[in-house]
């Protein structure tokens, strides 16, 4: 059995969380500054309460963080200040030369590393989530999670690589979303919007209806999309490739941030408003 600790127990973290649990393993979250959903959450699966991040350190052998893109290097920073000296699990939406960067700066102070990217929503069903690993002791890391619903692959080990898939595979799946977004948006401001819907369903697939779906779901995590959008945008950047693509997608994600935490999923029309009048939203959520 191992000592694991995971920063932060939200939607995704929890069900990792929940797997290590499975797995016969103890698995212990930092109450302090976190939110009470967070709190709830960790309450509901009998996670050990470490308190503090000092205290979370002393007593896990292995740590895995799962958090907002932004957040990753701040994280393992803090981590690294509170004198750790076991595994530390990097399953952050981040491109491949950050997670190198974040491996770098651990293993120089002696803490071992190994590179993840989640491909998929919360791990609560098996073969719906995949935690990718590359690293010397990704096998390591993937033992932890062999009979819960997580499913595991090891990549290779050289940090970076896990990284590298997820966002490869994030730039179409969340990409796409955030074209569609605009390609809407558009449409409605040029007063074709209907026109094009009735195009797309002459093919017969749905699509109109999909879309709009797509496009309502989406605004409930388009505040977190917004740093990945622009970590992928680096990582095509680093392969020499154009990353204004995923720079604009950052945009549309970061018009729609406002809708975190809503109450209802909004409509398409509350979608399109929030796309064609940023400022307005923006000021009415401050």
């Amino acid at each position: 059995m191992l000592k694991i600790g995971i920063l932060h127990p939200g939607e995704m973290g929890i069900s990792l969380a929940a797997s290590a649990l499975q797995n016969g393993h103890a698995v212990s979250w930092v109450s302090e500054g976190r939110s009470p959903a967070t709190q709830a959450r960790a309450i509901q699966f009998g996670l050990t309460d470490a308190q503090t991040l000092a205290q979370l350190c002393a007593q896990c052998t292995l740590i895995l963080s799962v958090c907002p893109p932004h957040a990753a290097e701040t994280v393992a920073r803090e981590v690294l200040a509170c004198g750790y000296q076991g595994l530390y699990v990097d399953a952050n939406a981040i491109s491949p030369q950050r997670a190198i960067q974040i491996g770098h700066l651990l293993t120089q102070a002696g803490i071992a590393f190994v590179d993840g990217g989640i491909i998929g929503g919360p791990a609560w069903e098996p073969n719906r989530t995949w935690l990718y690993l590359s690293g010397p002791q990704a096998q390591e890391v993937a033992a932890c999670f062999a009979n819960g619903p997580l499913m595991t692959q090891v990549l290779d080990e050289i940090p970076g690589s896990a990284s590298a898939l997820k966002m490869c595979y994030a730039a179409y799946t969340k990409g796409t979303t955030a074209l569609l977004s605009a390609i809407l948006a558009t449409a409605e401001s040029l007063g074709v919007r209907a026109a094009l819907a009735q195009q797309w369903d002459r093919e017969g697939n749905d699509f109109t209806a999909q879309t709009t779906q797509r496009l309502r779901r989406v605004t409930a995590k388009a505040w977190r999309f917004v740093g990945e959008m622009e970590e992928i945008a680096a990582t095509f950047q680093a392969a020499g490739m154009p990353g204004a693509f995923h720079e604009g997608a950052a945009d549309i994600y970061r018009r729609l941030a406002p809708f975190k935490d809503a109450s209802a999923t909004p409509s398409l029309e509350e979608v399109l408003i929030a796309l064609l009048n940023p400022s307005a939203e923006r000021q009415n959520d401050g």
